[in-house]
């Protein structure tokens, strides 16, 4: 099982020559931690791609758009709102430990 990456238009992962492009590292975690829990059967991938229409589509229809366009930003809400709405983490929990997390030194996670 693979997740059906193959829409287009501005719901589509951003792409050169084909490639997934990631700008950050952050971006290839998410990207992975949504497949991954799509292909274990957390969700559907209907049901992720609507929150990522809805994301993406809140932020087109907001009044003044003072947050650049970050597609992986809502990719990243996209994955909370699935897994809040089902119950498996809300976005309390996640806004904690995002807050835990920025409180650590950097580099924390690795030993050079």
């Amino acid at each position: 099982m693979t997740a059906p990456l193959g829409f287009d238009g501005v719901v589509a992962p951003p792409r050169a020559n084909g490639e997934l492009l990631f700008a950050e590292p952050w971006q290839s975690r998410a990207f992975g931690m949504a497949v991954t829990l799509y292909e274990s059967g957390a969700f559907t991938w209907p049901r992720f791609q609507a929150a990522l229409i809805a994301r993406i589509g809140a932020w087109e229809n907001a009044a003044d758009q003072d947050q650049p366009w970050s597609y992986y930003d809502h990719w990243l809400g996209a994955l909370e709102d699935v897994l809040d709405e089902q119950g498996t983490v809300s976005h309390d929990e996640v806004a904690t430990r995002a807050h835990a997390m920025t409180r650590l030194p950097t580099g924390h996670d690795h030993r050079h």
